[in-house]
Order: C-alpha cells, then sequence, then structure tokens
C-alpha cells in the first residue's frame, strides 16, 4: 500500500512540476496586461524550454520578457486641438447628472407610453400613436409628459397629412398654444400653423384664402416669440418671404391686366400697392416701371387734349392752356420718380436698362447710383435661387406657387402699409385737376390742413377747423302735399357763380382729360371767363313745379268668385248668416267629384 501512495505522489509531483512553469508564464502575463494605470504599451514576449535530468524526469522551462517603456502619444499642434466650449461642458455636465434620473424615469409607465407612441409615429402608424398619447393624456393627468404627449398629438395629426387631418392639427396646435402659452415649444406650434397653411396655398391667379393666412401666422410667430430657436426664426423668416413673393405676383398680375385694359388708375394702384408692401420681390423693377408707365399713359391722354381757343367747332372737349401744362408737369414727375428708382435702388435688377431707356426718351438726365445702393442691391439679386429643369417640372406637375426666385436674405416686413386703392388714385387725379385749375385755392387748402395739424398736435382747442357739411337724408317731410306751395325748400336753385378764379361750388369733374365744349366758354367770343371754362353748375328748368293732384278715392271692394261688388250694410239691419257656410259636425263630408268643388 505504501508503494502505490509513493507512487501516487510522485505522479503529481511529476505534475505539479511539469506544468508549474506554464502556470507561473500565464500569471505574469495576465498580471502585466491587467496592471495598473500609467502604462501606455507593453510588449510581452517568452519563450520555453523542455529538458531531462539524470533521473530521467522532464521539466520544463519558460522566459518571459516585458518592455514595460511607456510611448508618448504623437504631439497635435495647437491650433489642431479641438477644445470644448462651456456650452458644450454644461451640456455635457447636466447630462452626466440627469442620466441616473432618466434611468429611473425610463421604468415608469407614462414614460414608457410616451416613447412607444414615439415608435409608432416614427413608422408611420400615426393612430395608434394618438391612441397611447391620448391614454397617457387621460390616465396620467400629472405626468411630466403631459405637454409634449398634447404637442405629438398634433404632430401626428400634421404629418399623416390631408386636409381633415391638417385642419385637426390646426385645431391641436391652437389648443397647445391656448394651454401652454409660455412653453418654448409654444413658438413651434405656431409654425406649423404657418406651414399647414403653406402647404395648402394656391398659385397666384387663384384663391389666395390661405395665402393671407399662412402670412398672419408666420407674423405672429415672429412677433410673439422673438426668443425661439434661431433655427426656427430662419425657418420663419424664410417662409414668410415665399408667401409674400406670391402675394406680390398677385397683385403684379393684376397691374398688368389692368394696364393691357387701359384702366390706368386700377393699374397704378395695383403696382403701387406691390412697391409700398413687398419690398423683396422678385421683380420690383417692373412693379415700379409699371407706376411710371401709368402715368406717363395719363401724360399722353392729356397731351392728346386741345387748348381752350377761339374758334373751336362747337361740342369740341378743351383745356386751358396753363392747366394743361400743370398736369403735364405733375404726371411727368411722378413718371420719373419710378424710373430713377429702378435706376438707384435696383440697379442690379434685370430690367434697369428699360428704366434709363424711358428717362432717356424723356429727355431726363440718368443718375448713377452710389456704391452702397449698388452693394444693397447686388446682395438682394444675389441671394434669389435660379431655375433649374427639376424645379420647372415640379411647378409644371404639382401645380405649386413658383417661390424660386424669392429672397433669402434681409428682414421680410411684419405689418402692412395703408392700402392703395383704385378710388384713392382717382381722387388724387381729381385732386391735381382741381390744384392745376386753381393753384391759389389749394395752396390756401394745404395751409390750412397744415395749421390743423399742427393745432391737432399742440392739442389748442382755440385753432381754426372747418366743419365738415352735412348732407341730411330725404325723409317724408319733404314731399309736398295737396296745398302747400312748391317752392317750400326743395327746389333747385341755380348756383351764383364764383368771384374768384377758381371752379367754384356746385363743378364736379367726373373723368380726367374731359373738358367742356368750346360754345359754352366765354373765352372764344373773347369775353372775360371767370369759372376759367367750367361751367356754372345749375338745372337747365327753374320753373316752378305743378302743384300736387289730389290722390283718387279708392274704387268699390269687389268679390272676385262672384264677380259682382257686395252692396253695403244697411244701418240698422243685422248681417244674414247663411248655415250652410258655417263647418259643422253633421255635414257629411264630401266624396268624389264634390271635393273639387269649392262652393
Amino acid at each position: 500500500m505504501r508503494m502505490a501512495a509513493d507512487e501516487v505522489s510522485m505522479k503529481q509531483g511529476s505534475f505539479l512540476l511539469s506544468h508549474r512553469p506554464s502556470v507561473a508564464a500565464g500569471l505574469l502575463v495576465a498580471g502585466l496586461v491587467f496592471s495598473g494605470t500609467g502604462v501606455h504599451a507593453q510588449v510581452v514576449t517568452g519563450s520555453s524550454q523542455t529538458t531531462t535530468d539524470a533521473q530521467g524526469k522532464t521539466q520544463e522551462s519558460a522566459t518571459i520578457s516585458a518592455d514595460l517603456s511607456k510611448k508618448k502619444k504623437p504631439r497635435v499642434a495647437k491650433e489642431d486641438q479641438v477644445k470644448q466650449s462651456k456650452d458644450t461642458k454644461a451640456a455635457i455636465k447636466q447630462e452626466n447628472k440627469l442620466s441616473p434620473v432618466l434611468a429611473a424615469d425610463a421604468q415608469l409607465p407614462d414614460k414608457q407610453l410616451y416613447d412607444k407612441a414615439l415608435a409608432q409615429a416614427k413608422s408611420g402608424h400615426y393612430d395608434v400613436a394618438r391612441l397611447d398619447l391620448q391614454t397617457l393624456l387621460n390616465a396620467y393627468p400629472d405626468s411630466q409628459y403631459q405637454m409634449r404627449a398634447k404637442l405629438e398629438v398634433a404632430n401626428c395629426w400634421y404629418q399623416e397629412g390631408g386636409s381633415a387631418a391638417l385642419a385637426q392639427a390646426e385645431q391641436e396646435y391652437t389648443d397647445f398654444i391656448t394651454f401652454f402659452p409660455n412653453a418654448p415649444e409654444a413658438g413651434e406650434a405656431q409654425m406649423r400653423v404657418g406651414d399647414i397653411y403653406f402647404k395648402q396655398m394656391d398659385v397666384p391667379d387663384r384663391d389666395y384664402t390661405k395665402a393671407v393666412k399662412a402670412e398672419e401666422a408666420y407674423r405672429t410667430m415672429l412677433k410673439q416669440y422673438p426668443d425661439a430657436p434661431a433655427k426656427l426664426l430662419t425657418e420663419g423668416k424664410q417662409k414668410l418671404r415665399e408667401v409674400q413673393e406670391v402675394m406680390a405676383t398677385r397683385e403684379a398680375e393684376l397691374g398688368a391686366f389692368y394696364a393691357s385694359h387701359e384702366n390706368w388708375a386700377a393699374s397704378i394702384a395695383r403696382f403701387q400697392t406691390v412697391v409700398n408692401t413687398y419690398p423683396q420681390y422678385s421683380h420690383m423693377d417692373d412693379a415700379l416701371i409699371g407706376v411710371g408707365d401709368g402715368y406717363a399713359a395719363q401724360a399722353h391722354a392729356i397731351r392728346g387734349q386741345q387748348v381752350c381757343v377761339a374758334g373751336l367747332v362747337p361740342g369740341a372737349q378743351c383745356l386751358p392752356e396753363a392747366v394743361k401744362a400743370r398736369i403735364l408737369e405733375e404726371y411727368d414727375a411722378k413718371s420719373a420718380s419710378a424710373y430713377r428708382t429702378v435706376v438707384l435702388e435696383h440697379a442690379a435688377a434685370p430690367h434697369v436698362e428699360d428704366a434709363k431707356e424711358r428717362l432717356a426718351a424723356m429727355n431726363l438726365p440718368i443718375p448713377t447710383p452710389t456704391k452702397e445702393q449698388l452693394a444693397t442691391s447686388e446682395a438682394l439679386e444675389g441671394s434669389r435661387a435660379q431655375y433649374t429643369m427639376t424645379k420647372r417640372l415640379e411647378l409644371l406637375v404639382m401645380r405649386k406657387p413658383d417661390t424660386v426666385t424669392a429672397a433669402t436674405a434681409g428682414d421680410p416686413p411684419l405689418d402692412d402699409p395703408a392700402a392703395t386703392t383704385a378710388p384713392s388714385i382717382v381722387t388724387q387725379l381729381l385732386a391735381d385737376y382741381a390744384e392745376a385749375f386753381n393753384p391759389k385755392a389749394a395752396a390756401e387748402a394745404r395751409e390750412v390742413a397744415k395749421a390743423k395739424a399742427v393745432s391737432d398736435a399742440s392739442g389748442d382747442p382755440g385753432a381754426t377747423t372747418v366743419a365738415p357739411v352735412v348732407s341730411a337724408p330725404l325723409a317724408f317731410e319733404d314731399v309736398p302735399t295737396e296745398g302747400a306751395s312748391p317752392s317750400n325748400g326743395n327746389t333747385m336753385q341755380e348756383a351764383a357763380p364764383s368771384n374768384d378764379s377758381g371752379t367754384g361750388l356746385g363743378v364736379q369733374i367726373v373723368t380726367p382729360g374731359v373738358g367742356t365744349s368750346a360754345s359754352s366758354l366765354p373765352s372764344s367770343t373773347g369775353a372775360p371767363d371767370p369759372n376759367n371754362g367750367l361751367p356754372t353748375a345749375g338745372p337747365k328748368d327753374n320753373s316752378p313745379l305743378p302743384p300736387v293732384e289730389k290722390v283718387a278715392d279708392a274704387p268699390d271692394q269687389v268679390n272676385e268668385v262672384i264677380g259682382q261688388p257686395q252692396p253695403a250694410v244697411q244701418p240698422g239691419t243685422a248681417p244674414v248668416n247663411d248655415k250652410n257656410d258655417e263647418s259643422s259636425s253633421k255635414h257629411k263630408p264630401k266624396t268624389g267629384l264634390d271635393k273639387l268643388n269649392p262652393f
């Protein structure tokens, strides 16, 4: 037994001796690999050798060498080093601080519902996402994800698209702004309201209601949320420029249409609206040239009018020479002013040469823009995109409003100036005629208006004011009755001629450029004319009105059924009632053709 035990122990000793170098080598390698910090690079090499001793036992020896020298990192130039800003460091610190909190919040049921809804919306399952978000809103009213869930519901409707979905999205965004007006996401919600109308905009020659609402929504976002993220503000400004490009195109096309029909007042009004309201319009040079051409056409019509001289054919239309000269001077000045604006403020525009040619045709000097004006115009025109084949095909197939050439620089206007309408242009033209006929009275009117404005500004109650003339409406008392005098203040009297050189009272110029007949002018016979060629307003017939006749008596009432007048009831006699005419339940109902007999 002892011999067997010694044999076992010898075998175990040989096992340990034979494997001990390998185990030691392994432990040494592991220790070197997982050694402490500070060693940047370690190179470990080793070799093993097997020998046999005198007793015939095999022994294994291992040799291990390690390079523990430190290797330096490659040196980076100072200008190539990446340095974190203060904001980046603060964000990283805040993120590290909130990491444990976010890990704990991820296990909450409302957070799980919210994440699930976001995943469904990302996959395009908007109906399922809205159900999860609505469950979160109803089941967890105190959740910290209430605001985000409300916004995501609106985003799901917006991303789904379609008329009905966009209408629902607008309502959801409006509710979000109402419930969370001070939230940082309120500006984004207002931006999306404008995007909803922007998607539904039509071409300029169709309904422009969506464009007006989109412009209002973008302006509201830029006014009420100036502290929104810079990216959102930049996007809102660009969308507003594109909407205003569409609105300006509509006004310019209407102005060109009226110009083609020679309705110069309406044409000038439309082009002037573009100039005053949309200063970043891509075809502003064409709009200004349209304004100048409108006044030039008015001046051309005045040049064709005859001058009132002696010997004209009766019924011919004419204008006094002084009046004609003043009106021509006024219209030529307005036309030249529009052309000069194109040359000075839009020197880099495509049609600036057309404005120069018109100034040269009027024998006027061509102005030279300054360096600042030229640089501003070049910057504005350089910010516009150019047409490509892809964009032209998209506009042709999709029938979208053309916003390719919209400016991308400058601040779009957030408020509209006073509207310029065709009646206001006509009123201005009539005022020009009145001033040309009576410059003295026009100068006095301007002085009175100036004094009134100064008195209103200073609050002086003793300032002279002009009482407005109020015309009372017609009443029934104004109609003459029988026996009343016909001259009770209702007959028209001839207006007395004016003593000064003005037009007098009662004169109304209906159409600019249309004068009076030569036969009615005293200047044709050489007599002095106190009204400068205008006849005195008044009725042609001043004879008194005939007396009012008595109204005839009404005829007796006729019974349409019998066809004869009913006799009047004699006093003292009681009317006889026919029992057959009275309704009674005793009478049998009519049957057959008797139903058609009304008697």
